[in-house]
């Protein structure tokens, strides 16, 4: 079991080991940078494509209003009121 220990601990403490362990550690920070970086354009684009959608329907409605007004307008004139 010490034998076991022993071989454990040089292998611990090589310097190929503690490369590989930095290599690891470097790997794991790299992917979470990567895939916050990833889901934070994704939400960006997310809000961009919702905000130019509530922009497309507040303009068709302001279109709407626009006739409308324009209609109003056009029986206000038809009944002598201003």
């Amino acid at each position: 079991m010490s034998e076991a220990v022993d071989a454990y601990y040089d292998i611990v403490s090589s310097k190929e080991f503690q490369e590989l362990e930095r290599l690891r550690e470097k790997a794991k920070h790299d992917e979470y940078l990567a895939l916050n970086s990833s889901y934070h354009k994704g939400e960006k684009k997310g809000a961009i494509d919702e905000r130019k959608k509530w922009q497309s329907v507040v303009s068709e409605k302001d279109s709407i209003i626009s006739e409308k007004d324009a209609l109003i307008e056009e029986l206000k004139k038809r009944l002598g009121e201003k």
